[in-house]
């Protein structure tokens, strides 16, 4: 099985331990991954900002450059919801973006859903972690079930949060632009937030956006993409 590995932007530039565990993990199941060096944005800022023809050019480079691949792979629920979703719209008709849509998969959904991986070793066992469920990757790509499970089948303590699946408040543009709302979001749901030690997501922006939250209030919490996590689950097993 071969994949192509679609790092994103937040991630290449701030979580780029994520995309390195992604490819560990990938390779270590078997998996021949790919880095496609002329790969760029999706296109997400573009597009929510209501600038198609600018987020239209992004998704046709992304055409060209992972037509190729068998599976797109990303450590991020909301461009991979940006490639699925939102490239057959941008561009109607053309089957190139309904094939790259529909090849396009969240690490841990391409995990469980595709290679049919529930337990990648033990090597989470006994932390306790805090799971926010992005908008993106909860709402618009369905996955919710997949990153509990393998972080729950690794040994993790998964604990209750009443606010896992409100948003954080960074929205891309929307903490741009509103910036008092966003922040505000993103105390509320931290003032819930349980004594874990790890708190963890599909999205870099979403774990960006509250670590900055967490070091302004003095919440001394590890952030850690779900990719990073992943594959310690599966190099810390006996």
């Amino acid at each position: 099985m071969r994949v192509a590995l679609f790092i994103t932007c937040l991630a290449d530039q701030f979580y780029a331990e994520a995309g390195v565990a992604a490819v560990r993990l990938l390779r270590a199941l078997g998996v021949e991954v790919d880095f496609p060096e002329d790969q760029t944005c999706c296109g997400q800022p573009a597009f929510n900002a209501g600038h198609w023809g600018e987020a239209r050019a992004l998704a046709k480079r992304s055409l060209e450059v992972f037509r190729e691949a068998e599976y797109v792979v990303l450590p991020s629920g909301s461009c991979a919801s940006m490639v699925r979703n939102h490239y057959p719209e941008l561009l109607p008709g053309d089957q190139g973006a309904l094939a790259l849509s529909e090849k396009t998969y969240e690490l841990s959904q391409f995990l469980v859903r595709v290679l049919g991986v529930e337990k990648l070793g033990e090597g989470l066992r006994g932390r306790r972690v805090a799971y926010h469920h992005g908008c993106h990757a909860l709402r618009e790509l369905g996955v919710k079930a997949e990153p509990l499970l393998l972080l729950q089948n690794a040994g993790a303590e998964l604990l209750p949060w009443e606010a896992a699946e409100e948003c954080c408040g960074f929205g891309g543009l929307f903490s741009v632009k509103l910036p008092e709302v966003s922040l505000s979001m993103a105390d509320r749901k931290l003032a819930t937030l349980p004594k874990a030690e790890v708190l963890t997501s599909t999205d870099a922006g979403c774990l960006l956006h509250l670590a900055g939250r967490m070091a302004k209030l003095g919440q001394g919490v590890r952030v850690a993409p779900l990719a990073t996590l992943l594959w310690e689950a599966y190099a810390g097993q006996g």
